[in-house]
């Protein structure tokens, strides 16, 4: 683990901008890279002052929320500054006439939403960790979970932002009002930018009507060939479920409380769920009177091995959203990988985990969405004493070359020797170049993030 020392100056000249309480040191790491510093702004202004510090002596920073997903992305070189959002917590405008909300970019989530659902609102974002996750942070690394299958991105009902560049300049895009022509889509340009480009200090979202009734139905198949069959018939059936997943028989024992990296804030008694380990899983959860449940239940028919309504339905979507977690929780050494596929692509792309990981002595389980494919794909362990790092490249490397073209894949979290061997990113489908410019311009002495994301 590396630490990178704090001059005392820069201490003082930060204290001086936010005040000697807001700065301090931490033991906290982001990929074995030991901030020198952590300082906690107050306002937009107060970033953009500290932004302007770290530009005019070169200084790298990165910008942090909760914490959940500093882990994810590449080794970097050195932070001078880690940058928390905490002190940027509250919510700034909430019209639930208006159906629009605007929050402090590092306001966690789930207090967000239990604003809204004092008015049977939501955002629908089910993404893990939301008691701690901040809204900042979800837009930066572009989290979603289950509900994406229906609702999109979070970015799909973002409809105004505000950030602060390198320079220090506090920047607007969008606005507060559902229908926005103006000028670029900032919005979506740093969405996933992993704060590589700005730091988000505020975000105004358009939110909806909670669903007042759901019901899950978990389908059960011998075989991937089965369920991608299933899956098809779905795509031509008139339903429309808010989520789809795709289970495969590994990852059932995985959909449980994750342990102590999960909240205790979030954390529901256990329950487990009886259905048998060697089968691939189909689950649909849908919203809507009585009548349109029980179209469900008929559409489906024998299908369906496994009904679940109430805390029970509640709390196995939360055990999706956390299966990597989980996964992590049990498996240190275990490799977690994100796939952006076409969704005619879902099914090669299991095939090639299944093919992938026995050669390089590592077990494949995988949760995903079916109908979007995002997958999430856990490599574990054969035993205790895990692969080397050059067999987590190779593993990496064969699966990727086996993937259908257009399609691509990326290593959230692995050992940390092994990040050393490959691109935790991988080739991308998307303008690589125009990355680098758009980077060069908005960031030019390359202070954000350096070396965490792809460009």
């Amino acid at each position: 683990m590396n630490t990178v020392s704090s001059p005392a100056s820069l201490d003082r000249d930060l204290a001086a901008i936010v005040g000697a309480s807001h700065v301090s040191s931490t033991a906290f790491d982001i990929n074995g890279i030991v901030p020198a510093v952590v300082v906690h702004p107050g306002s937009a202004e107060e970033v953009g002052a500290v932004l302007r510090l770290a530009n005019e002596r070169a200084l790298v920073v990165a910008p942090a929320g909760g914490l959940t997903r500093q882990q994810i992305g590449g080794v970097p070189e050195r932070i001078d500054i880690l940058l928390s959002t905490a002190r940027l917590n509250k919510i700034e405008e909430y019209d639930p006439g208006d159906l629009t909300i605007a929050v402090a970019a590092g306001m966690p989530f789930a207090e967000m939403q239990r604003r809204l659902g004092e008015h049977q609102q939501w955002v629908p974002c089910d993404a893990a960790n939301l008691e701690r996750s901040t809204i900042g942070g979800l837009l930066a690394t572009g989290a979603a979970g289950p509900l994406k299958s229906t609702f999109g991105h979070m970015r799909d009902f973002l409809i105004g932002i505000q950030f602060v560049t390198t320079d220090g300049k506090v920047v607007k895009g969008g606005g507060r009002v559902v229908k926005n022509v103006a000028g670029y889509d900032l919005m979506k340009l740093l969405t996933g930018s992993y704060g590589s480009l700005a730091v988000m200090t505020r975000a105004n979202f358009k939110v909806f009507p909670r669903p007042r009734q759901t019901r899950t139905f978990i389908c059960s198949f011998h075989s991937l060939e089965e369920t991608l069959q299933f899956r098809t018939r779905l795509f031509q059936s008139p339903l429309t479920p808010m989520c789809m997943e795709i289970i495969s028989p590994r990852a059932m024992e995985y959909l449980r409380n994750p342990g102590p990296v999960h909240d205790p804030d979030d954390y529901v008694p256990e329950q487990p769920l009886s259905l048998p380990a060697e089968e691939w899983q189909v689950v649909l959860r849908a919203a809507g009177s009585d009548n349109v449940l029980a179209r469900y239940a008929r559409e489906l028919g024998t299908a369906v091995t496994r009904t679940l309504e109430g805390v029970r339905e509640e709390q196995f979507w939360r055990w999706i959203s956390h299966f990597e977690q989980s996964v992590l929780a049990r498996h240190q050494n275990a490799m977690v990988m994100y796939t952006h596929l076409a969704i005619q692509s879902v099914g090669p792309a299991l095939q090639a985990m299944e093919r992938a990981a026995p050669d390089y002595n590592l077990i494949p389980a995988a949760v995903g969405r079916a109908a979007t494919g995002n997958l999430v794909l856990a490599f574990l362990p054969l035993s205790v004493d895990p692969p080397s790092a050059m067999q987590y490249a190779n593993c990496v490397s064969a699966f990727r070359g086996m993937l259908p073209p257009g399609s691509s894949a990326e290593v959230a979290h692995c050992p940390m020797e092994a990040k050393h061997h490959f691109d935790v990113w991988g080739t991308t489908p998307t303008d690589v170049n125009m990355m680098r410019a758009v980077k060069r311009a908005i960031d030019p002495k390359n202070i954000l993030n350096r070396g965490r994301f792809i460009v």
